[in-house]
């Protein structure tokens, strides 16, 4: 590969500043940020691991359809080699050893990364959209918290483009159920249930806001996480008995005869007491035991009916979620 020694790649980094290669004989970039380069040729992995082991970030590398397999990018030191905001779409990176490797920001698209070590592997802010993980280790692999074409849905959203939101989010939502299919044939089944979450998030948001689609899907999150948090059934039964608790306290309910109901006569302890039993009263109306010994006067009647219906299906959807859980 010819250089002109006094010439310096034009390529200015977003987080590693200009970059101190030397261009490419006739060129404006060195070898690495030159789009027309090629790197097609077999040796093009050893030269990016020789380029690795000068220790100083790797940025904005133009990698497009290159054949790394095997590429070792494992720092000996302990330290991380970085190799960020670069295009590796369509590379071919099998069996590559990325353990702890930062790729964050990278286009990743459709890249061939089975049998790869991704162990501890930051993607951060990369296009996954269409990489095989076939076989990847990819179970402490950091994403990041939002994944690159949710951001962008949320920002062509803002910008009111209802219609391009709607297509990252559906390509946001390829995403994340690849790499849930990918957990499961894994055996990495806690980690494919929180993808399975987001990529029914992300299948909610492609629908109009206020449809009837969305706002179910959304209670369906709300209640249950989509069948993958159980916790969210627990708490929902709990601020649900409460919430009918204190309907009753107000409305009044009934004990042998005499009445248990919020009265501003009565002292802060007496209230909180009949407060008390109405909560047990709307225990055993969620649970549906009625015991009897309490029982609804007026307008409270539709609220234990009410309350009785949903706890009795509350309580099935736990049984459904948290065995769904147990038994992955």
């Amino acid at each position: 590969m010819q250089v002109k020694n006094d010439h310096q790649c034009s390529y200015i980094g977003e987080r590693s500043g200009p970059c101190t290669e030397v261009a490419t004989e006739g060129r404006n970039h060195c070898f690495w940020h030159d789009r027309q380069a090629d790197k097609s040729g077999l040796n093009v992995r050893e030269l990016l691991e020789e380029r690795a082991h000068k220790g100083t970030p790797m940025e904005g590398f133009y990698l497009k359809g290159a054949n790394l397999d095997n590429l070792d990018l494992v720092c000996p030191e302990g330290e991380v080699y970085q190799l960020i905001n670069s295009d590796l779409s369509r590379c071919s990176l099998v069996k590559a050893h990325l353990y702890r490797a930062d790729l964050s920001g990278s286009n990743l698209l459709k890249a061939d990364l089975s049998r790869a070590n991704l162990h501890r592997t930051s993607l951060i802010g990369s296009n996954l959209l269409g990489v095989n993980f076939k076989a990847a280790r990819i179970e402490h692999v950091n994403f990041g918290d939002v994944f690159l074409q949710e951001k962008k849905a949320r920002q062509a959203h803002q910008e009111g483009d209802a219609l391009k939101a709607r297509e990252l989010f559906e390509e946001a939502e390829d995403v994340v159920r690849n790499i849930r299919k990918h957990c499961e044939a894994q055996g990495l089944f806690h980690n494919a249930g929180e993808f399975f979450h987001r990529e029914m998030t992300f299948h909610r948001y492609r629908f109009p806001c206020f449809s009837w689609h969305r706002g179910v899907s959304k209670l369906v999150d709300l209640l249950s996480g989509y069948g993958e948090k159980p916790e969210r059934v627990v708490l929902f039964s709990a601020s649900f008995i409460v919430f009918c608790s204190l309907f009753y306290f107000f409305l009044g309910i009934e004990d042998e005869g005499a009445l248990v109901q919020y009265q501003s006569g009565q002292t802060f302890y007496n209230n909180l007491i009949s407060w008390l039993e109405t909560l047990y009263f709307s225990v055993v109306t969620f649970t549906t035991l009625g015991y009897g010994d309490l029982t609804p006067i007026g307008l409270s009647r539709l609220f234990a009916a009410i309350e009785a219906f949903i706890g009795s299906f509350t309580l099935a959807l736990f049984v459904v979620v948290f065995v769904k859980k147990m038994t992955r």
